[in-house]
């Protein structure tokens, strides 16, 4: 065997060790909680999958989507997947997180709203599946923590209809409180699970009304001023103050562009950064050294 191949070997032995094995663990194993390791499930669609990615013009990730494309498994080049790895070298606090699709557009339906979550979580909870998607009482029998949050057309709030109806899937501030006051009480019976929830994505200007946006800011902010309950195991992630800076829509400049509500790169990835932040202070501290935008206080 000549030299010359012994030595290419070695160097694809070595880029397969430091590169394809690390970003082909196996992200679905269920961790034993003596190992100091907590699990978190995200479940999102695509402002999520925007925020997990970060940058996806980086190198890491356009090389994460080669390994995936190999391995079957994640991008473990993308933004997220990448901040929770250089925080468990550093922390004795271990934790690792899976996205989940939820709901999946079939059966259910690509819908992530108030409504959904109370139909699926709430109205037909038990242990097994409503239409094909996890309950809570599923969930948190692998996940020690649930992150979740709704597509931007939650935004979307229309005028308070003639009657106020849990069960209806009507976009109106009525409703949506009572969904969310349902879910709150849901998520107490589960004192042991954390949860980490968002404050909901907004829109760009050209993509909804005036009185959209100020019903919006409204729920968002009961959200936050009344319906999240000190020391319980609720938290707050304020993805919708982050994104409005202030004002009333998600500005373009945050955006992919003028007609899409989709966050940018350079907005995904400082999002990512300050989720990072929020995720580790809540497990560390119960969310108090952070701000709810995840910033250090």
């Amino acid at each position: 065997m000549n030299k010359k191949f012994l030595i290419r070997t070695g160097i694809l032995a070595a880029f397969i060790s430091t590169v394809i094995i690390p970003l082909g663990c196996n992200p679905d194993s269920t961790s034993n909680p003596m190992d100091n390791t907590i699990n978190i499930a995200f479940l999102h669609h695509s402002t999520g999958q925007s925020v997990w990615n970060g940058n996806s013009e980086s190198l890491s990730y356009k090389i994460g989507r080669v390994v995936r494309k190999i391995t079957g498994k994640k991008n473990n080049g993308a933004k997220l997947p990448r901040l929770v790895k250089d925080y468990n070298k550093k922390s004795p606090v271990k934790f690792t997180i899976d996205e989940i699709v939820f709901p999946k557009t079939e059966p259910y339906g690509w819908k992530n709203y108030p409504y959904d979550y109370y139909n699926i979580w709430v109205k037909n909870a038990g242990e097994q599946p409503y239409a094909e998607e996890p309950t809570l009482e599923m969930l948190t029998g692998k996940y020690q923590v649930i992150m979740f949050k709704h597509c931007f057309p939650v935004s979307n709030i229309g005028p308070d209809a003639d009657s106020t109806d849990i069960n209806s899937e009507y976009k109106s501030l009525p409703n949506y409180k009572l969904q969310y006051l349902a879910l709150r009480d849901k998520m107490h019976g589960f004192p042991d699970t954390r949860f980490i929830v968002w404050t909901g994505a907004i829109q760009v200007e050209s993509l909804i009304t005036e009185e959209e946006a100020v019903r919006t800011r409204e729920f968002f902010t009961w959200v936050k001023d009344t319906w999240d309950l000190p020391d319980d195991n609720i938290f707050i992630w304020d993805f919708y103050a982050l994104q409005t800076d202030g004002g009333l829509y998600f500005p373009n400049a945050y955006a992919r562009s003028a007609g899409d509500s989709h966050p940018n790169n350079a907005f995904s990835e400082k999002a990512a950064s300050l989720l990072v932040h929020r995720i580790a202070d809540i497990l560390e501290n119960k969310g108090s050294k952070t701000n709810l935008l995840g910033e250090l206080r």
